[in-house]
């Protein structure tokens, strides 16, 4: 009888185990269960925050620059229209502010002033300014460039007073060294046919709007600042290859690219056009 007992006794003992453990390989696998699904779904979630990221890098990357067409509004011989994904600016290129180099032309007693600048080695030019037909055709999307192209002589950019812009170099690709003496009180100057341009800073519209202000825009739709960024003086140390960089701007909060006027050479442009320069026709 106690040798029965004891069988059925192990018996019990032998039952409870078994289930005991069925139960520990059951608990088990729903754990890993869980472990996976909760392992789906923060990679999931991590999928959807690269996702998000590239987006807005994306939305950053989309530049507009509509919204900033409305400066050239009444601005005299300044005229736009939008043509689908373009904007088509002429400008008869006569600077709103007095010059020296109004001497002798039509517009010589409501415009024509001495020069003032302090440049002590200022000479007047034989040039005079007279009015042009020049057109540029820009992209309102303005992208990076695959391949840079370099600026070429003559009109590269237009600002908001409708006086177009030149690169760093003079006649025949050489340095402005020279030039510069003949740069009126405005840091501008006439070319040979009379095209009234600025190089390097315009001080009339820095002295109208701010060293920090929005300036212009280059062919290839990327716009023109001051020297000045958020309080800070630039030089071109601070920019690239270019003469530019990414950044918020007070038309652009998100950030665009963008051009920075400099006291140094090269003063507004580099080696050429960061975007796709449209067509410039005169």
């Amino acid at each position: 009888m106690m040798k029965l007992f004891d069988i059925l006794f192990r018996i019990f003992i032998l039952s409870i185990c078994m289930v005991g453990l069925l139960c520990m390989v059951n608990c088990n696998t729903q754990t890993q269960s869980e472990l996976e699904d909760q392992s789906y779904a923060d990679t999931e979630g991590d999928q959807e925050s690269d996702e998000i990221d590239e987006n807005e890098e994306e939305e950053i990357k989309n530049y507009d620059i509509s919204s900033i067409l409305s400066v050239f509004d009444g601005v005299h011989g300044v005229y736009y229209a939008i043509d689908e994904d373009k904007i088509i600016i002429s400008t008869t290129n006569l600077p709103n502010h007095k010059s020296p180099y109004y001497l002798d032309t039509e517009w010589e007693e409501e415009r024509y002033a001495e020069y003032a600048g302090t440049n002590t080695s200022f000479r007047l030019n034989p040039n005079r300014i007279d009015e042009q037909d020049i057109t540029f055709s820009i992209s309102l999307n303005p992208k990076e460039a695959a391949t840079k192209e370099p600026t070429p002589m003559g009109p590269i950019g237009i600002s908001r007073n409708g006086v177009v812009f030149f690169n760093q170099y003079a006649a025949g690709y050489s340095a402005l060294d020279n030039e510069i003496n003949s740069f009126d009180s405005y840091l501008g100057h006439p070319a040979g046919s009379g095209l009234y341009h600025y190089h390097m800073e315009p001080v009339y519209l820095t002295t109208a709007y701010g060293d920090d202000a929005f300036l212009g825009l280059l062919a290839d739709g990327f716009p023109v600042y001051g020297p000045v960024e958020n309080g800070e003086v630039l030089s071109s140390i601070d920019l690239d290859d270019y003469h530019g960089h990414v950044s918020a701007t007070k038309e652009f909060p998100n950030g665009i690219y963008h051009y920075h006027i400099s006291a140094d050479a090269p003063y507004l442009n580099g080696d050429g056009f960061f975007g796709t320069a449209g067509s410039i026709t005169r």
